[in-house]
C-alpha cells in the first residue's frame, strides 16, 4: 500500500535516545513498541497524551520528520549482503575462468587476468580462485571458460524508453508521453512499463543489463523514471524488473534507520515541450518555476511542521502537510532525486542551471545537450556538483537545436573535467548497439577508459547505483558480459550475458574474429578538427577549399592495398600477399599508375607534385548512400530547409498544372548541395548519394544520383545521373490497404498510361530502369515477387525489381534469389520498429546468419542503406560491421560492393568504371577504426580533394 506522502515514507533514522538504541521500526513492528515510543514523548510533555490521541500516528509522524534530513543512497552495511535482493531461487553458481576483466576501477584503467565467481546474484570473488575454495559447490558449479576473452560489467543505459515506447510500436502501447499538462511530476514510467517489448532480448544480446526508463520529453516535467534490469523474471511483472525502486513502490513503512533510495525524474526544455503545447521557451521555463515554487512552499510547510514536532511542540500541530501530486518534486528539493534533463542549446542549459540555483537542487545529467561542449564553464555553475552529459555519438542536426552537435563533444567535455555518458534514447537508437555509441566516441577522441566507463561505471554512478552495478568487484551484482573482442572493437558482440548471475543467451552463436580484434583499436587523430568545432561554435567549414584540377599531380606513398572496380565488381588490385607498400600517382581525379616506385615513376616535369603519405593506408571505391533524403533537406524537422513531400496520388488531388495523375516528380529538381550531413558523409568516404523524392507512402517518383562533394548542381560531375529508378512504397502503416496499393501498382505496370507516368513505367517494362519498392513485410515482398512474375509473363519481358527496407526479406531469401530481385537492406541491422518489421533475423549472438548473410547466401544482390541523413557518414562502419558479423564469410571485396557497386546497380545508376570516385585513407582502410579519409579522387569532377587542407 502506498502512503499518501509517496516516495520517502518511513525509511529515515531516529537519533539515539536513552533505552532505544537497540530498537528498529519495520513494517509490522509491534503496537507495543510504538506505544512505548509515544509514551516516552508523553512523559516528557504531559500535554501530548491529550493533544495526540493516536499513539501510532504520533510515532509515525516523528519517524517521518526524522527521515526528511536523511541523504539518499545505500545503507552503510550494503556490502555485507550475502545474497542479492533480486536473487532467483534455483540459480546455479557460475565460475568464469581465464577472463580479461575490465573492472571499472581506477577510472576505468584496471584490467585483471583472473576468474570470477558468481553466486546468489552476486560476484563472490575475483582472482585466481583455487579449487579448494570452490569445493564447497561440488557438482552444482557451472564453469565457463572465457579463454582470455574480455569481460566487462553489464552495459548501463541512462536514457531509455524500453517498455514505455514498445517495439513493435502499437497504438495501445505508447506510454512514454502524456499530453495533459506541461509539468506533471506525479506521473511514473513504471505505470506504463510493458513487459512484452520485443526489445528486451535484443538489447540483452548487445550486453545491456540495466536501463533507466524515462518518461518522454513532451512535458517540461514528464514524471518519475525507474531503473530496470532487462531479464525476464519468474513473476513476469514490471515491478519485479525494478532495481532499487523507492521504498514506497513495494512497502509503505520500511526501516526508518535506512537511508532512502534514489528516485529519478525527467525534465525537458527547448523545442519538444514548446512544440507540443504551442508554447515558447519562456512558457516552459515559467512552468518549471511555477512547479518548483509549489514544491518549495510545501517543503517549507513540512520543515516548519517538523521543527515543531521534533521540538516536542504538539499544540494544534494538525496533519503533516503533503500533496501526493507534488511529493516527488519536494523530494527533488530535498536532494533525494536524480534529475535527468533533456536540453540541447546554451539558452536551455543556462535556464536550467539558473533554476537549479534558484530552487537549490542538483541536476544529475543533461541529456542530448548538443551545445554542452561549447559551454563547459556554464555547466559547472549548476547547483551542487556539475551534471554529467549524456550524448549521442553522431546523431545530430535532425532539428534546429541539434544543429551544432559535434562528434567531438564527448572528448571536449571530458577534457573539461565533465563526466560523459553515452545513451540510446531507445528506440530512437536501438539500445542493443549502445556500446557502438561508445566506440564512435572513442574513434573521435574520447579516451578508451572513459569510453567504456560512459556506458558502465560512470552511468551507474550518475544514476546513484554505482554501489552495486557498473563495476566488477566482490559484492557487486552479477551483471557481466563476455565479449568476442575488445569492447571498443567495431562489432564487439557478447558471447554470454549474465544478469543477477543468470545466463541470458541460450546457445549463443559466436563470431570468428582475428586476434587483432582483442586489442583496443588505434584510432585517428582529430585534434585539429576538435579545436575547430569549438572555434566555429559547432559549425566549422566543411566544404573543400583546395581542389587539385587538371595537370595537378598527387603522389600517394606507403599505400598498403588498393581496390578498383573491374567489370562492375570490386577487385583487389594490390595488397594481401604483397610485402612492401606501393606508390599511387593520380592526376585529374584519375589513378595513372600504382606499384613500387620504380614501377610508377614521376615525370621529370612533375617535380612540383604533391606527396601524401598514407602511412599504411589504402585506396578503395567511394561508398554510396541511399535510404534517407540526403540532398533534399538540411534539417529534418525544419520545413523551411527541406524540399518537402510530393503529392500522394492515392489520397491527394494532383493539380492540373502538374499534369494530374499522369505526372511524376523528379528528385533531381529539388537537390540541395552543401548540406552539413552530405559534407560529413563525404569526409567519411561516402562520395555519391542516390535519393528518391520525399513522399508520404505509396508513390515517390524518380530518384537521382549526385556527388556529395559538389558545391552546386551546375558544377561538372555534380549530377552523376539525373534520373535513376522509379521509387514507390507499400506499407501496412498507410491509411490505404496493402491490397489497394498492390492493385494500383499492378495497373501502373500493366495498364495503359499517358504522360510522364506512362513513360516511366514503359521504361520499367522495357528493363531500362528498375522499380524500387520500399517494403518490409515478408507478405508484401512475396506479393511483389508474384506480381513481377505476372508482369513478365504478360509482357514477355524481364523487369528489374529492387526491394528497399526489407526487414523481413530474409524469410524469402531463396525466392528473392530465384526471382532475381535485389535488396537494399535499410537499416543494415534491422529492428522491429513496427508490426511488419517484427520478424527480423537478429544476427549473432542470437542467430548464426545476419540478414545480409542470409540473403547473400541465397544469391541475392544486396546493398545497404541508411534511414536518416545524419547516419550517412557512418556507412563505412555499417559496411565493416556486415563483414565482421559474417565471421570471415564476406570478403573485403564483397563488403565494399554492398556499400558501393551493388547499390548503384540495384538503384539503376550506370557505372562508368573510368569515373568511379576513389577514397584514400591514412593509417588503415576505409572499413577500419584505424583509418581516416585523407583524400578523394573524383574523375567525374576531374579534381582531387586533400582533406588535410580543408578549412
Amino acid at each position: 500500500m502506498v502512503h499518501p506522502k509517496g516516495g520517502e515514507m518511513g525509511h529515515h533514522s531516529i537519533p539515539s535516545r536513552p533505552k532505544m538504541n537497540h530498537l528498529r521500526i519495520i513494517l509490522g513492528s509491534s503496537l507495543v513498541f510504538l506505544i512505548l515510543l509515544t509514551t516516552q514523548y508523553s512523559t516528557t510533555n504531559p500535554l501530548l497524551a491529550r493533544r495526540v490521541s493516536d499513539p501510532l500516528r504520533a510515532a509515525e509522524t516523528v519517524a517521518r520528520c526524522r527521515q526528511l534530513a536523511l541523504k539518499a543512497g545505500p545503507p552503510p552495511d550494503f556490502h555485507d549482503r550475502t545474497a542479492s535482493d533480486r536473487f532467483e531461487q534455483g540459480t546455479r553458481p557460475t565460475l568464469i575462468k581465464n577472463a580479461k576483466i575490465w573492472t571499472g576501477k581506477k577510472n576505468g584503467t584496471e584490467v585483471l587476468n583472473a576468474d570470477i565467481l558468481l553466486d546468489k546474484g552476486l560476484i563472490k570473488g575475483i582472482g585466481h580462485l583455487r579449487d579448494a575454495s570452490l569445493r564447497v559447490y561440488g557438482k552444482d558449479l557451472d564453469v565457463v571458460d572465457a579463454r582470455g576473452s574480455w569481460v566487462t560489467p553489464g552495459i548501463v543505459d541512462v536514457h531509455s524508453h524500453l517498455g514505455d515506447a514498445s517495439s513493435p510500436a502499437l497504438s495501445g502501447a505508447e506510454d512514454d508521453n502524456s499530453l495533459k499538462d506541461t509539468a506533471q511530476p506525479w506521473l511514473r514510467s513504471l505505470d506504463g512499463l510493458n513487459t512484452h517489448d520485443d526489445s528486451y532480448p535484443l538489447s540483452i544480446a548487445g550486453g545491456v543489463t540495466t536501463s533507466l526508463v524515462l518518461p518522454g520529453s513532451a512535458n517540461a516535467i514528464g514524471g518519475q523514471a525507474f531503473v530496470i534490469k532487462l531479464r525476464e523474471t519468474k513473476e513476469r511483472s514490471p515491478s519485479s524488473m525494478l532495481l532499487e525502486p523507492p521504498y514506497n513502490i513495494n512497502i509503505s513503512f520500511p526501516n526508518p534507520n535506512s537511508p532512502p533510495r534514489w528516485r529519478h525524474m525527467k525534465h525537458a526544455c527547448g523545442e519538444n515541450p514548446s512544440s507540443v503545447y504551442a508554447d515558447t521557451r519562456m512558457d516552459t521555463i515559467w512552468a518549471f518555476r511555477q512547479a518548483y515554487n509549489t514544491a518549495k512552499q510545501i517543503k517549507e510547510r513540512q520543515d516548519e511542521y517538523c521543527s515543531r514536532v521534533l521540538s516536542n511542540d504538539w499544540t494544534d500541530v494538525g496533519d503533516f502537510p503533503e500533496s501526493l501530486q507534488w511529493e516527488a518534486l519536494v523530494d527533488v528539493l530535498r536532494g533525494k532525486v536524480k534529475v535527468n534533463t533533456h536540453c540541447y542549446e546554451a539558452v536551455d542549459l543556462d535556464a536550467l542551471v539558473r533554476i537549479s540555483n534558484e530552487f537549490k537542487f542538483p541536476i544529475a545529467a543533461f541529456h542530448h545537450a548538443s551545445e554542452a561542449y561549447l559551454v563547459p564553464d556554464l555547466l559547472k555553475k549548476a547547483y551542487g556538483k556539475p551534471p554529467a552529459i549524456a550524448l549521442f555519438a553522431t546523431n545530430s542536426r535532425y532539428k534546429r537545436e541539434a544543429y551544432r552537435g559535434s562528434e567531438f563533444a564527448p572528448r571536449i567535455l571530458a577534457e573539461n573535467g565533465l563526466t560523459v555518458l553515452m545513451k540510446s534514447d531507445h528506440p530512437v537508437l536501438n539500445s542493443r548497439y549502445l556500446l557502438y555509441e561508445a566506440q564512435q566516441a572513442h574513434f573521435y577522441g574520447l579516451p578508451a577508459n572513459l569510453a567504456i566507463a560512459s556506458v558502465t561505471s560512470n552511468s551507474a554512478e550518475v544514476m546513484g547505483i554505482g554501489h552495486r552495478i557498473g563495476y566488477l568487484a566482490e559484492g557487486y551484482d552479477a551483471d557481466i558480459v563476455i565479449w568476442d573482442s575488445h569492447p571498443l572493437a567495431l562489432g564487439a558482440t557478447p558471447t554470454q550475458v549474465f544478469i543477477d548471475g543468470i545466463a541470458q543467451l541460450e546457445s549463443p552463436y559466436a563470431v570468428n574474429k582475428p586476434d587483432t580484434f582483442q586489442k583496443s583499436p588505434k584510432v585517428p587523430n582529430f585534434d585539429e578538427e576538435a579545436k575547430k568545432a569549438v572555434l566555429y561554435e559547432g559549425l566549422p567549414p566543411l566544404a573543400p577549399k583546395l581542389k587539385y584540377p587538371l595537370e595537378s599531380t598527387i603522389v600517394f606513398t606507403n599505400v598498403t592495398t588498393i581496390h578498383l572496380v573491374v567489370n562492375g565488381a570490386v577487385k583487389e588490385a594490390y595488397g594481401g600477399s604483397q610485402l612492401s607498400p606501393m606508390t599511387v600517382v593520380a592526376r585529374n581525379g584519375l589513378i595513372l599508375c600504382y606499384g613500387h616506385q620504380e614501377q610508377c615513376p614521376i615525370d621529370i616535369k612533375d617535380i612540383n607534385a604533391t606527396y601524401v603519405d598514407l602511412e599504411g593506408g589504402s585506396i578503395s571505391p567511394g561508398l554510396v548512400s541511399f535510404g534517407s533524403p540526403l540532398g533534399l533537406q538540411h534539417i529534418d524537422q525544419e520545413p523551411s530547409t527541406n524540399d518537402g513531400f510530393v503529392f500522394e496520388p492515392l489520397r491527394d488531388y494532383i493539380p492540373d498544372i502538374l499534369g494530374g495523375y499522369s505526372s511524376i516528380i523528379r528528385a533531381v529538381d529539388g537537390l540541395e548541395y552543401g548540406t552539413r550531413d552530405a559534407l560529413l558523409a563525404y569526409r567519411s568516404g561516402v562520395t555519391i548519394a542516390v535519393t528518391a523524392p520525399s513522399h508520404n507512402r505509396f508513390f515517390g517518383g524518380l530518384g537521382t544520383s549526385f556527388s556529395l562533394g559538389a558545391s552546386h548542381k551546375l558544377e561538372e560531375g555534380a549530377i552523376v545521373q539525373a534520373v535513376t529508378a522509379v521509387h514507390m512504397s507499400i506499407r501496412h502503416s498507410s491509411k490505404l490497404s496493402v491490397s489497394t496499393q498492390i492493385a494500383a501498382l499492378r495497373r501502373l505496370l500493366l495498364g495503359s498510361h499517358e504522360g510522364d507516368v506512362g513513360d516511366s513505367f514503359k521504361d520499367i517494362i522495357e528493363g531500362r530502369v528498375p522499380l524500387v519498392v520500399e517494403a518490409h513485410s515478408a507478405d508484401v515482398i512475396a506479393t511483389l515477387i508474384a506480381l513481377k512474375k505476372q508482369v513478365e509473363v504478360d509482357t514477355g519481358k524481364d523487369i528489374r525489381l529492387t526491394i528497399s527496407g526489407g526487414a523481413e526479406a530474409h524469410l524469402l531469401a531463396k525466392e528473392l534469389g530465384e526471382a532475381n530481385v535485389g535488396v537494399v537492406l535499410t537499416p543494415s541491422r534491422p529492428f522491429p520498429y513496427v508490426w511488419e518489421d517484427r520478424r527480423i533475423l537478429p544476427g549473432p549472438p542470437l542467430s548464426n546468419n545476419s540478414a545480409i548473410m542470409e540473403l547473400i547466401s541465397n544469391n541475392v544482390v544486396v546493398g545497404i542503406g541508411c534511414e536518416e541523413i545524419w547516419s550517412a557518414r557512418n556507412l563505412p562502419f555499417d559496411v565493416a560491421w556486415a563483414a565482421i558479423e559474417s565471421g570471415g564469410r564476406l570478403s573485403k571485396e564483397l563488403a565494399l560492393a554492398i556499400g558501393s557497386t551493388n547499390v548503384l546497380r540495384l538503384l539503376g545508376v550506370s557505372s562508368d568504371e573510368m569515373k568511379v570516385d576513389m577514397v584514400a585513407t591514412r593509417g588503415g582502410d576505409i572499413l577500419s577504426l584505424e583509418g581516416k579519409v585523407a583524400a578523394i579522387l573524383s574523375p567525374g569532377q576531374r579534381i582531387i580533394h586533400l582533406f588535410d587542407e580543408w578549412a
